[in-house]
């Protein structure tokens, strides 16, 4: 990809908390690297798969001879930055080898073949790297605001997962059960955190959300059985994929309508709190 070219994605990245249109219904991040000459931050649109508190990028170059530039650097300064539309933080980049470089590239592969494709073009072993995030804190901006953004991810990632999970027939690959339990991961900690410290500091300074704190708090409870079900469904031996579906189209349902009514709660009484 041409720097002009990858500067039209970055904008529309930054410009829309992610979303890039020629790239709907993939998984697309910001990887910004130190020049391992230069010393020079470069900023590249990459591809990446969930690997539950990792995230995996895969040298690919579109099958090149040799390997993208934004590889040379991560291996000269591991220490990288990352913005996923949501988050924007510090991660550890480690370059994965051997048996787990192979296992994880093969994961991968049976995904989306066009990996495989790419390794076909070259004669190069393409690298899997593993980002090990280094968590700041919520987005930038009034806290309303950070809230729609963060919510915003979940609804993406799962509307993502709900159509890779009807696509794939009876049967659900390695990486699509390490999607679900990435997102189910991810759920359990935000919530945890709104049940833990910010649900009890919006009801002390306004009492009067008594009663929505308590449904909230009830949805949690019911998401959080949702999610349960679900991870037992990808634990088990033999995959019923119809009550799969059934399950992923019921939690969707669920969270949708829970996260419509907490932004409708709480968005306007979050933007007027200081940081």
């Amino acid at each position: 990809m041409t720097n002009d070219f990858n500067q039209q994605i970055i904008d529309e990245f930054r410009a829309n908390s992610g979303q890039v249109a020629m790239f709907d219904g993939g998984r697309l991040l910001l990887l910004t690297t130190k020049g391992a000459r230069t010393g020079a931050s470069r900023t590249t649109p990459v591809g990446y798969l969930p690997d539950g508190d990792r995230l995996l990028v895969i040298a690919s170059a579109m099958g090149a001879p040799v390997h993208p530039g934004w590889y040379h650097n991560l291996v000269a300064h591991p220490r990288v930055t990352v913005e996923d539309g949501s988050f924007t933080y510090e991660a550890d980049a480690v370059v994965l080898e051997g048996e787990e470089r192979d296992r994880l590239f093969a994961r991968a592969v049976e995904a989306d073949p066009g990996w495989g494709d790419y390794q076909a073009r070259t004669s190069r072993l393409i690298p899997v790297v593993a980002l090990h995030p280094i968590h700041g804190g919520p987005p930038a901006g009034p806290m309303g605001e950070a809230l729609k953004t963060i919510h915003g991810a979940f609804r993406r990632e799962l509307a993502l997962i709900r159509k890779e999970i009807a696509a794939s027939g009876p049967g659900i690959g390695a990486q699509l059960r390490v999607n679900c339990l990435t997102l189910c991961q991810g759920l359990h900690h935000h919530h945890s955190n709104e049940d833990g410290m910010m649900f009890p500091s919006l009801e002390e300074r306004h009492p009067e959300l008594a009663p929505a704190m308590k449904r909230l708090r009830d949805e949690h409870e019911v998401v959080a059985r949702l999610l349960a079900r679900l991870q037992a469904l990808l634990a088990g031996d033999e995959l019923d994929h119809a009550a799969l579906v059934a399950e992923v189209d019921l939690l969707t349902t669920e969270l949708e309508a829970h996260l419509d009514y907490e932004e409708e709660q709480l968005v306007a009484i979050l933007n007027g709190v200081a940081r």
